[in-house]
C-alpha cells in the first residue's frame, strides 16, 4: 500500500492537474488491495474515486478506457517484461496518436517483444528446426509491417537456403524503411549467393550473372549512400566493380576504403589488404601492387599477434621476412634478432647470418 501511495504522490508531482486520468489505475489497485485485506469501507472509497474521474473524463463507451489508463497499464506490463505492453500502448495511441509518451512506450515494448522472439529463434534454429519455423511465423505475425522483424527473419531464411522468401521479405521491409543500409546489404548477400550459384554451373549463363551482379552493385551503392562508413560494403563493391571489369570505379572504392582503415579494427585491415592484393593480381595484372598489399596484410597479422603476446617469435620472424622483401636488411636483422631472443631457433639464426653476409 505504501508503494501505491508513493505512486499517487509521484503522479501528482509529475502531471499536476492532468494527473487524474492516470490515477484510475492506482485507485483501482488500492481498491482491490483494500478489498482483499477486508477493509471494505476504504475499498469502496477508492472505487468511488475511480467513478468520479470517469464521470469527469467520459470515454463515450462502457468498454473503452482512457488513453492514460492504457498507457499506465503498458508501463506496468513493460516493467514486468510482459508482452501485453505492446497492445496497451497501441490502444493508447489509437486514442492519442501524437502523444510522445505512448509512442516512446510502444517503441520500447515492441523492440523488447521482437527481440525476445528473435533471440529464441536463434537458439531454436540450431537445435530445434521445427520450433524455429514456428517462431518465424510468430515473429511475422507479431510485426508483419515492422522492418526490424522482417530483416532478421529474412537473414534466418537465407541461411536456411530459402532465398526467394528471404528476398521477398527484405523487399517488403525496404518499402517501409528505404533508409536501411543493413537491409540493402542483406539483399546484396542474397543476390551474391544467386550470382555465385550461377557462376558455379558449367557452362553458366553470362547474362544471368550480369543481372545478379548489377543487383548486388545497386544495393551496395544504396547501402554506402545511407551509411558512408560502411567499410565492408565499400570493399565488396570494389570487388564487384573489379569483377565487372570496371577497374577505375573499383580502384576508387579501394582508395576510399584505404583512407578509412585507421578507424577500423585490425582484423578488417587484413581482409582489406588481402582483397586489394587480389584485385591488383587478378584484375590489374600488377604483381608489384599485389605484393605491396600482401606484405601489408602480413604486417597486420604479425602486429595483431604481438599485441596479444609480445614474445611471439613467429610474429617477429614474419616482420623480418617482410622487411627483407622490402629491401630493408637492417630492419629485418632487428626483427630476426628479437625472434631469436624469444626462442632459440636455427631458422632465425640462419636468416640473421645470411642478412649479415649481405651487408658485408
Amino acid at each position: 500500500m505504501d508503494l501505491l501511495s508513493q505512486s499517487e504522490k509521484t503522479n501528482r508531482e509529475c502531471y499536476g492537474e492532468d494527473c487524474e486520468p492516470r490515477l484510475i489505475v492506482t485507485y483501482g489497485d488500492m481498491a482491490w488491495l483494500k478489498y482483499h485485506t477486508g477493509d471494505y469501507t476504504q475499498s469502496q472509497s477508492y472505487c468511488q474515486k475511480v467513478d468520479d474521474i470517469l464521470m469527469k473524463y467520459p470515454t463515450g463507451s462502457s468498454t473503452a478506457l482512457l488513453p492514460e489508463v492504457y498507457g499506465e497499464k503498458g508501463w506496468t506490463y513493460l516493467k514486468l517484461y510482459n508482452l501485453k505492453a505492446v497492445d496497451c500502448f497501441q490502444q493508447a495511441l489509437e486514442l492519442q496518436p501524437d502523444d510522445s509518451e505512448w509512442n516512446a512506450g510502444y517503441a520500447i515494448a515492441l523492440h523488447r517483444r521482437e527481440m525476445k522472439v528473435l533471440e529464441t529463434l536463434k537458439e531454436a534454429a540450431q537445435e530445434k528446426p521445427q520450433e524455429a519455423e514456428r517462431l518465424v511465423e510468430r515473429a511475422l505475425k507479431i510485426g508483419p509491417d515492422n522492418p526490424h522483424v522482417t530483416r532478421y527473419v529474412a537473414k534466418y531464411l537465407r541461411i536456411k537456403d530459402e532465398d526467394e522468401r528471404s528476398i521477398e521479405l527484405l523487399k517488403r521491409a525496404l518499402k517501409r524503411t528505404s533508409q536501411s543500409a543493413f537491409i540493402h546489404h542483406q539483399l546484396f548477400v542474397c543476390y551474391r549467393k544467386k550470382k555465385n550459384a550461377e557462376q558455379s554451373k558449367k557452362p553458366f549463363n553470362k547474362h544471368k550473372v550480369k543481372q545478379w551482379r548489377s543487383l548486388c552493385i545497386q544495393h551496395l551503392e544504396e547501402a554506402i549512400i545511407i551509411k558512408p562508413s560502411f567499410d565492408l560494403a565499400i570493399i565488396e563493391l570494389a570487388l564487384l566493380y573489379g569483377e565487372d571489369n570496371n577497374l577505375i570505379r573499383a580502384d576508387e572504392f579501394f582508395q576510399r576504403g584505404l583512407k578509412s582503415l585507421s578507424e577500423t579494427n585490425q582484423s578488417f585491415h587484413q581482409v582489406f589488404h588481402h582483397h586489394y592484393a587480389e584485385f591488383y593480381y587478378y584484375h590489374k595484372k600488377d604483381e608489384v601492387g599485389a605484393i605491396t598489399q600482401y606484405t601489408e596484410k602480413l604486417k597486420q597479422i604479425a602486429e595483431r599477434r604481438l599485441s596479444d603476446n609480445e614474445d611471439d617469435d613467429e610474429a617477429y620472424a614474419l616482420l623480418g621476412l617482410v622487411a627483407k622483401a622490402e629491401g630493408d636488411k637492417k630492419m629485418a636483422m632487428e626483427f630476426y634478432q628479437k625472434a631469436l631472443d624469444c626462442k632459440d631457433q636455427e631458422l632465425y639464426l640462419s636468416a640473421l647470418f645470411e642478412l649479415r653476409l649481405g651487408l658485408q
